[in-house]
């Protein structure tokens, strides 16, 4: 019998900080643990603006600082499909939330909060990853915000279906 596959989703803006940090960090957790053949990971973002582009090089740079190499996702935005596609999509604050859940009405995805997980289970006090303008805080910023997407993508946090890394 072939294990469950998880399939999630992870949302910010412009897919090229947040979401794909969440992605790489995510992976290379379940990677690490030997459950890769049971997810099914990705990242999107809600705007079209950064469509094609990479992730950003503080983010890039800051996976590389946790020996998370070989990350090559392009920026996208969501799809609706992806609501049908993914057992979970989760965003990183309330408007991209909110921006979801205008077309989510039939979704068979769980949508909520990345960080909601967390904080139901104790874990942290806040529910939003903060969107980070590295031009004007400059990377020490950046990495001490994002820091919460690094410490909280593991599949542990959200999961209750039995799956534990």
């Amino acid at each position: 019998m072939n294990p469950r596959v998880y399939s999630i989703l992870f949302v910010c803006m412009g897919n090229i900080c947040r979401s794909p940090m969440a992605e790489a960090v995510f992976a290379d957790m379940v990677a690490k643990a030997g459950l890769a053949d049971q997810f099914e990971i990705d990242s999107a973002g809600t705007s079209r603006e950064e469509e094609g582009s990479p992730a950003h090089p503080s983010t890039l740079a800051m996976l590389s600082k946790y020996k998370i190499t070989g990350y090559n996702g392009r920026a996208r935005q969501i799809a609706h499909t992806d609501l049908s596609d993914f057992d979970y999509v989760l965003a990183m604050d309330r408007s991209n939330l909110k921006f979801i859940l205008r077309f989510a009405l039939g979704a068979q995805a769980e949508v909520r909060l990345f960080l909601s997980y967390a904080k139901d289970a104790g874990l942290v006090s806040v529910d939003e990853v903060p969107m980070v303008f590295v031009a004007v805080e400059g990377v020490g910023r950046f990495e001490a915000r994002n820091v919460r997407v690094a410490e909280y993508a593991g599949p542990r946090v959200f999961l209750d279906d039995g799956v534990q890394v």
